[in-house]
């Protein structure tokens, strides 16, 4: 049987912002007729973590990087915004099919919107990116 499991790892920092960023990416991925997983990690520094472990598995056949960072008063925001990206593109260098819906925010409105599910949501985008690099892979396999 074919592997047709997407998993979404949610950072639970922001749990409503990522709560309607995760329900856009599973109506999606339904739309798509895939199956899928979610698990929650604490913030999006482990994220990509999360990722690296479940990638060993070989259990799915692509994930979802979702989450949400506001900036603050310090540079921390800073570091888990650039570290997660980094190591999130390193996956996906190595081969994973991964969609980045994890915000990068000033400040709680602008995550809002991009959270929104009438309009700009994030967690919608990024599963059709999954999805796109999972067919994309499909069509170099060919």
């Amino acid at each position: 049987m074919k592997n047709n499991c997407i998993l979404i790892i949610t950072s639970r920092f922001y749990p409503d912002i990522s709560k309607s960023l995760e329900n856009e990416s599973i109506n999606v991925i339904k739309e798509h007729g895939y199956d899928y997983k979610i698990l929650e990690v604490p913030g999006a520094f482990e994220v990509p973590a999360a990722i690296s472990y479940a990638a060993k598995t070989s259990k799915y056949i692509g994930y979802v990087a979702l989450g949400c960072v506001i900036r603050g008063e310090t540079s921390h925001y800073d570091y888990v915004c650039n570290e997660s990206a980094r190591a999130l593109m390193k996956l996906s260098l190595e081969g994973l099919s991964i969609g980045y819906g994890i915000l990068t925010c000033e400040n709680k409105d602008q995550a809002s919107i991009r959270a929104s599910s009438d309009g700009l949501n994030k967690g919608r985008a990024s599963s059709l990116a999954c999805l796109r690099m999972i067919e994309f892979k499909k069509e170099i396999d060919e």
